[in-house]
């Protein structure tokens, strides 16, 4: 699952709504006459079988491109959902109050269950509240100080990787080697849980991230929900052990700050503290480990960027917002109207779900020039809504550019042989978190 998102300045400053140049989304069929519709069709029932077939999973950005240019506010029957592919589109889900991530008549949270307490799924007032009591752990200068630890950890991956003999030698898993291990190590520091733990978090988190995906059977979605209660009764535990050791063992991490909000008893309840601790441990890793693990993969497949990239690492942080628009960890995010809107011709009604496709908004030619070409010199690169936008904007970012700005390159320089060790790259039958289940390199 994405990390919390925020309205608040990032290390990098955030791009205006819409770029100036760009003009709001057209009606979709104001320039398209009736007689040039698609011819292979885009109803509801299509649209839902292709979502649901592997090679939709290894490569969904053709369906995306046809929905955007033939049906960019697409009913899907199935889920009775709206699914919204353009740029201005997406912009406009993600930051006009108009959408909202709670019922605007019950006020329950449109998230799966399991989820509604966390502050990814609520609105202002609590969302301001929760979002307040955490910010100052992820500024652009809290994480910065980080980089040498980080660096130290990609570091140590590495030469574990290389030290191999025997049969092992000169391959990887890439994801379990080092882009798994790699985040969850820091926020398992920064939260202060136990590292030796991190295997148990990464399965925790491959079961949760089905919970975001209506279109996965009942029984994996029944599973996410029990695997995100094991978590929450881990946190318990460990949260209880805290307590019962009191002031004689002090802790300066952000498990403790959080304890201490419970503790004053007026900011957080003991549920939303479990709630926040199992959102950041599961986003703190899941996004950026799919962004180094996708991004290394997309490297490996237009080896003149790889090259580019091996001859300028001052690329890097470009590269990492290239990766992120090309690959978006998070495919989409959803949201509810408390008022009726109109988007690019299509007017909703109060009280309608919609489905905002960030992969898809992010290869919108009106914004992004050759939008299936990988350009880590592209100038608008950082216009990309991987971490969405608005009061959501990505908590996470800061730590997530990082990681994958220390990691990138510290691979390609460690690796110069790097190459891909499978012809077909497994992703995990995900639709809204784009990951990979393995990456077997050779080098």
């Amino acid at each position: 699952m994405a990390p919390e998102h925020s309205p608040e300045p990032n290390a990098r400053p955030d791009p205006p709504a819409v770029p100036a140049a760009v003009p709001p989304a057209a009606p979709f069929d104001a320039a398209t006459p009736p007689a040039a519709a698609d011819p292979a069709g885009l109803d509801s029932a299509a649209v839902a079988r292709q979502v649901m077939r592997p090679e939709f999973i290894a490569d969904p950005y053709p369906l995306y491109g046809r929905l955007r240019r033939w049906s960019p506010v697409h009913h899907l029957a199935e889920l009775n959902v709206e699914v919204c592919t353009r740029y201005a589109d997406v912009v406009t889900i993600l930051s006009d109050p108009r959408f909202q991530k709670q019922d605007p008549d019950d006020g329950r949270p449109i998230a799966p269950s399991g989820m509604q307490r966390s502050m990814l799924m609520l609105d202002p007032p609590d969302h301001s509240r929760l979002r307040a009591l955490v910010n100052r752990a992820f500024t652009p200068k809290v994480v910065a100080a980080l980089r040498p630890r980080i660096a130290d950890i990609a570091s140590g991956l590495l030469e574990a990787v290389t030290a191999r003999t025997g049969p092992a030698a000169g391959r990887a898993d890439l994801v379990a080697d080092f882009a798994f291990p790699l985040p969850a190590t820091v926020i398992a520091e920064l939260l202060g849980v136990p590292v030796a733990d991190h295997d148990r978090f990464h399965a925790w988190s491959s079961r949760i991230v089905n919970i975001t995906d209506a279109t996965r059977p009942p029984e994996v979605r029944a599973d996410a929900a029990a695997a995100q209660r094991e978590l929450r009764a881990y946190f318990a535990e460990l949260i209880a052990a805290r307590h019962a050791a009191g002031p004689a063992a002090p802790h300066d991490d952000f498990l403790a700050g959080l304890i201490a909000a419970e503790e004053a008893g007026d900011r957080l309840t003991l549920d939303e503290v479990l709630a926040m601790c199992a959102l950041l441990l599961v986003a703190g890793h899941e996004t950026t480990a799919n962004l180094i693990a996708s991004g290394t993969l997309t490297l490996l497949r237009h080896p003149d960027q790889l090259a580019t990239l091996r001859r300028d690492p001052s690329l890097a942080a470009n590269a990492v917002e290239e990766l992120l628009r090309f690959e978006s960890p998070v495919q989409r995010t959803g949201r509810r109207t408390n008022a009726p809107v109109e988007l690019s011709g299509h007017r909703l009604p109060r009280g309608t779900t919609v489905v905002a496709l960030l992969g898809a908004a992010n290869r919108d030619p009106a914004i992004f020039p050759h939008p299936d070409r990988l350009d880590l010199r592209r100038a608008n690169a950082n216009h990309h809504l991987a971490f969405g936008r608005g009061i959501h904007f990505c908590l996470g970012s800061p730590l997530a550019r990082l990681e994958a700005e220390v990691a990138l390159p510290m691979l390609l320089e460690r690796l110069p042989r790097l190459a891909l060790d499978t012809d077909r790259p497994e992703w995990r039958p995900n639709s809204t978190i784009r990951s990979l289940r393995a990456l077997p390199v050779r080098f």
